[in-house]
């Protein structure tokens, strides 16, 4: 069975609070792998990083699961 995109993708991908959750999840798993080198400069107590990660992945998980009104015409989107 071939992979089938939701309608208005270009869209969800633009305006979906799950797809920018989902960014910033991996923008502070980065973080986290970069924090011996920013400790350095700046004292940040370890687990802090994934502990946001873990917090913004559970927003993206119930932001999926929200209608969004900005998404209104995409049937996956708002219901």
């Amino acid at each position: 069975m071939k992979p089938k995109l939701v309608p208005n993708a270009g869209r969800v991908l633009r305006r979906a609070w799950s797809i920018r959750l989902i960014i910033l999840a991996g923008i502070l798993s980065g973080c986290e792998v970069a924090l011996p080198i920013i400790d350095q400069f700046v004292t940040i107590p370890r687990g802090t990083f994934a502990a946001l990660t873990g917090l913004v992945t559970c927003g993206a998980l119930i932001s999926r699961i929200v209608a969004q009104e900005n998404l209104k015409g995409n049937a996956d989107a708002d219901q």
